[in-house]
């Protein structure tokens, strides 16, 4: 009998540590290093375009596994990463813009932080997680939730500090408070540490050091290549502008003839590249600027990662990275996000967790809300039961599991008039608009990965057209105020 107790033990012990579960001492707990980036699509060395050079997510990726179908459930700051950071969808939070509303709404909600701070973690954050206007609520809270953190850290660089500096286009050239959505950048010699993403990985840096002998949850939040992009020249100097390729503008407009008009809505007025009077070799400038901006974000995960190695925290750290949506950079004409398309709702995300699979990739749709559910899984801890997603933990143990049967599902919504919700498959991205009234797109990425062809209106695909609808309709819990009269 005694011999059949120790086993038990002994089983017990080694589940919980292959979960990356929490032992009796702090020190056997797993920490987490939670990285964002903000408006970063997959134009990434990493994610097979060479062009743009991303070493240090390369280097992170051999670590661990490369989700390359990761979607948000919303392509707009807010509603996005307080979906993530919940577990929640939008219209669970009924939150779709970028109001600060997430307790107004929601006073009971555990945020994902809070969840660790709760079960003994420290928990803090240096720049943004929840949503911020940027650059103009750079150096505040903006829209963050103090009961997710221990500390909070709002640095302040030169990219909002001497804005003036930036060069606009288009609708922004002479208006100073147009930077939040703007075709604008700068290139100033400077450091790392001069801009507010430099100094955000510095903090970071230095909490690592500070917490290296307790449980933490430490998020770094970087806030490029969101416009306006903003970088020292030596990250411009990576991508000569004669190097930057632009989309023919024929065949953009080509792109889009069917596509149904509330796909594009906010884009038609003055297309191409959002703004009026905005030139093509203006938005190459731009283009150039967000691919320096990403290398620059690259960097410094480069230094939270050292950070790591010299605190021997590597086998005891999973470490995430993401970005809260996709972006348009001239692709049928467009730019920025708030589109269902496959650019606009996909993202990069990495994660590597001790024990589990290194240096591969999986091709399964996941979504960000799958986040919360797969850390709480991960660090042994105790998960709210309402969350909507679900862990990622098989397909981190094994990236090609069949078991893995989920869609993606990312929703838009600019006005009660105009809204639509977006599947995706393995094979297969389905849309509708107002729940088909207002028109559906279907994409087949087997054989159209750039979304030129919308299958919905052709006879030969209406079974299948049925059953992705019928699949969809679960996930349409818009509140009726947000619905048509």
């Amino acid at each position: 009998m005694k011999y059949v107790v120790l086993s038990f033990l002994t089983v017990g012990f080694i589940f919980s540590i292959c979960l990356g579960g929490a032992a009796a001492d702090d020190n056997q707990k797993l920490n987490v290093l939670f990285i964002s980036a903000d408006d970063m699509n997959c134009d990434l060395s990493v994610y097979g375009n060479p062009q743009v050079k991303t070493p240090n997510l390369q280097r992170l990726a051999e670590m661990g596994v490369r989700f390359d179908n990761a979607y948000c459930q919303q392509p707009l700051c807010g509603p996005s990463r307080a979906s993530l950071m919940t577990g929640l969808r939008p219209d669970t939070l009924d939150m779709h813009t970028l109001k600060h509303e997430l307790r107004e709404k929601n006073p009971k909600v555990v945020t994902l932080g809070q969840m660790f701070r709760d079960q003994g973690y420290f928990s803090a954050r240096a720049g943004k997680i929840y949503h911020y206007g940027n650059p103009s609520m750079i150096g505040t809270d903006g829209n963050d939730d103090p009961q997710t953190w221990d500390q909070r850290f709002n640095p302040v660089g030169i990219d909002r500090s001497q804005q003036e500096k930036i060069t606009r286009y288009g609708a922004g050239r002479q208006n100073d408070k147009n930077l939040g959505i703007s075709m604008a950048w700068w290139d100033p010699i400077s450091r790392d540490e001069d801009h507010t993403d430099g100094m955000v990985a510095s903090k970071i840096v230095e909490l690592i050091k500070q917490k290296k002998g307790e449980p933490f949850f430490l998020a770094a939040g970087f806030f490029n290549p969101h416009c306006p992009y903003v970088a020292p020249k030596k990250y411009f100097d990576l991508y000569p502008l004669e190097s930057i390729e632009m989309p023919d503008l024929e065949a953009a407009k080509k792109d889009l003839e069917d596509v149904p008009t509330m796909a594009v809505v906010r884009d038609k007025k003055n297309w191409p590249y959002y703004f009026k009077d905005v030139s093509v070799e203006e938005a190459r400038k731009c283009k150039q600027a967000y691919y320096a901006t990403i290398s620059f974000v690259d960097a410094q995960v480069g230094r939270l990662l050292d950070a790591l190695e010299e605190a021997d925290l590597m086998e005891k750290t999973v470490i995430v990275f993401w970005s809260d949506h996709g972006y348009f950079l001239g692709e049928k004409g467009l730019w920025y996000k708030r589109k269902a398309f496959e650019r606009s709702a996909r993202m990069p995300l990495i994660i590597a967790a001790p024990g589990l699979s290194k240096d591969v990739a999986t091709q399964k749709p996941v979504e960000l809300l799958d986040l919360y559910p797969t850390l709480a899984e991960l660090c042994g801890l105790d998960a709210p039961r309402n969350l909507e997603g679900a862990s990622l933990r098989p397909l981190l143990a094994d990236p090609k599991t069949k078991t893995w049967i989920k869609p993606a599902v990312t929703q838009v919504w600019h006005n009660r008039k105009s809204w639509g919700y977006s599947l995706r498959t393995e094979r297969y991205r389905y849309t509708e608009w107002l729940q088909g009234k207002a028109g559906r797109e279907l994409y087949d990425h087997a054989n159209d990965p750039e979304e030129i062809n919308n299958l919905a209106d052709q006879d030969q695909h209406a079974v299948l057209i049925a059953a992705l609808s019928k699949q969809l309709q679960p996930f349409v819990r818009l509140k009726l105020e947000k619905r048509p009269k």
